[in-house]
């Protein structure tokens, strides 16, 4: 039975009844969210073995009847879940900020795929009172706002955690006057991936970084209901490896702070993941989100250290929207697979699963949807969800498309860049050009591309296009849909074209002719305008001009034949 998630147990037959329920109770015997349906002749008894495992049993129910035109087969469904936290993390700092009405639409169709816990990352994206010229220009979430939707996700069985970084990736705090004097870097830094940055990173050694975060925290927390927080710590590059320990002090520091008293403290652990020793110097009393976003990553191996060194630890796996404007579709599925497999093997508690915007959130919602959906099913249940039909599945419980062409359109580009020889990790090498005009195409990471490559991504791109003309969804946003997907389109064939114009030449953008060069600027110049106009529908102002930015860059490597060689913090070594 096409269910998301499916359930562990479905023994049903051919004859249908009424949906109605006509017997509630619960039953604390049966296992936490978990729940029973019994279908008879004369309607649905529902037992749950608590009021999620009641929610669950109704969201079920709805999808079995969604199925039968309103009816529901003869027979038993049994369920519950394998982890107890299934969680998604939505980025809200770089840099979209979603209306409420598309907090509160996702968050119903999160909430009826058994998600029962959302994070909001945070940087600079809340009004804090005494920090305005931080978020003045971010149209940031206010304290009404975070309260309201706490009890619109509490209604639905999902738990709102705070969710703020507390060192690293501060750099909308750092590059204001009033705060740059805490930063490790002032002047900024190359990462380890040979990327340039403006500060990020507070130092942990002055006194006013920690008054600052005490200060966040202390205003941030009470408007949550959850006693839990999320408070990053992730990438701490500036950093020098000699001053690790006082990361680890840092740590302790907020962990012992009385804002976080009687709170599940979360952190990510990239600053010592894999490393046995450094491990073992993580202060009791945090859980750990070991992250990681590519097919490959050693989940298993990481978790298990984790595991033995007795730290809690949740899996935190991503929807591969990010850096890729169509998506990762194959890589979703398989990241957060690999993750689940081993939070399952190691005793993790949960799974966060992840959906960034890095370098302005040019992907659009519906992007991220089959990793949200995979994520969710796998979570909930890896054994009956493994092998879901992830098209099938998002068609009924996402789109409600009768004819199924717009989730395969959406996974056929998802996976557009595997045509590609080259791949790199976490991104879609297809797109890498957009981001960094400099590049030279068919050069450094991106050797290999080849035209006959070029052409079956646009004859995927092509039959995506006409599968998308051939879909009804009927969700009350199937417009706004429609238009997302073909503006990915839109954004996929013009780089496609780019490429291959490169490829004939040096692989450079001045190398492409000054006409084809002009052509390729008034297709950005619509693009632009297509994307402000669907970043509004579904989010606030603030960030759409950072996210234009990156269009603005390429449209001007365009018309001047002449690529800013450290766009981006891009290394010249790479290109």
């Amino acid at each position: 039975m096409n269910l998301l998630p499916r359930p562990r147990v479905v023994d049903v037959g051919d004859r249908r009844t009424t949906n109605r329920v006509v017997s509630e109770r619960i039953d604390p015997s049966l296992p936490a969210e978990g729940y029973e349906l019994r279908i008879r002749d004369e309607g649905v008894e529902l037992i749950a073995g608590d009021d999620a495992g009641r929610f669950y049993a109704h969201a079920t129910l709805a999808q079995v009847a969604r199925l039968h035109d309103g009816a529901v087969p003869i027979g038993t469904i049994r369920d519950h879940p394998d982890l107890p936290v299934r969680a998604v993390m939505l980025d809200v700092s770089r840099d979209k900020v979603p209306t409420m009405q598309t907090l509160h639409d996702l968050i119903d169709r999160l909430a009826s795929w058994k998600v029962n816990q959302v994070q909001l990352y945070t940087e600079h994206t809340f009004a804090y009172r005494n920090h305005t010229d931080v978020h003045a220009a971010a149209s940031p979430l206010t304290a009404d706002e975070i309260v309201a939707l706490d009890a619109f996700c509490r209604d639905r069985h999902i738990e709102l955690v705070p969710n703020q970084n507390c060192l690293g990736h501060m750099n909308r705090w750092l590059c204001h006057d009033r705060y740059r004097a805490l930063a490790i870097a002032p002047d900024g830094f190359v990462d380890p991936y040979g990327l340039g940055h403006a500060a990020m990173t507070l130092d942990p050694a002055l006194p006013g970084s920690l008054t600052l975060i005490r200060e966040l925290l202390a205003e941030l927390l009470p408007l949550f209901s959850s006693r839990r927080v999320h408070i990053g710590l992730d990438e701490t590059w500036e950093l020098p490896r000699e001053r690790l320990g006082e990361y680890f002090d840092w740590i302790a520091t907020l962990r012992a702070l009385p804002e976080l008293a009687d709170r599940e403290v979360i952190i990510w652990g990239d600053m010592f993941s894999g490393d046995a020793e450094l491990v073992g110097h993580v202060p009791d009393g945090v859980t750990v989100c070991e992250w990681g976003y590519d097919a490959d990553y050693p989940f298993d191996e990481r978790t298990a250290l984790l595991a033995a060194a007795g730290i809690p630890f949740w899996v935190a796996p991503g929807t591969s929207s990010w850096l890729s404007i169509a998506g990762r579709v194959t890589n979703a599925i398989e990241n957060c697979r690999q993750a689940v497999k081993a939070a399952l093997a190691h005793g993790a508690a949960g799974f966060l699963n992840t959906d960034w915007g890095d370098r302005g959130h040019l992907q659009q919602l519906p992007i991220s949807e089959p990793g949200l959906a995979y994520g969710a099913a796998v979570s909930w249940c890896l054994d009956t969800n493994a092998d879901i039909d992830l098209a099938a599945a998002l068609s009924v419980h996402a789109f409600d498309d009768p004819t199924g062409e717009l989730a395969s359109a959406l996974l056929a580009i998802g996976d557009a860049h595997r045509e590609l020889t080259p791949q790199v990790p976490n991104h879609s090498i297809l797109v890498l050009h957009l981001y960094f005009p400099q590049v030279r195409v068919g050069h450094g990471l991106t050797t290999g591309i080849t035209a006959e490559e070029l052409d079956a991504v646009e004859r995927r791109l092509a039959a995506a296009r006409d599968a998308i003309d051939r879909a009804r969804p009927r969700r009350p946003d199937a417009v706004q849909l429609a238009d997302e997907l073909h503006w990915t389109i839109d954004v996929m064939a013009l780089l496609v074209d780019d490429a291959r114009a490169r490829i004939a030449g040096d692989g450079s953008v001045g190398s492409v002719p000054e006409a084809q060069r002009a052509e390729f600027a008034d297709r950005v110049d619509t693009i632009i305008d297509r994307h402000r106009a669907l970043w509004l529908a579904r989010n606030r102002p603030g960030g759409l001009a950072d996210s234009v930015a990156w269009l603005d860059n390429l449209r001007a490597a365009y018309l001047t034949g002449q690529a800013d060689p450290t766009w981006g913090g891009w290394p010249t070594r790479f290109t």
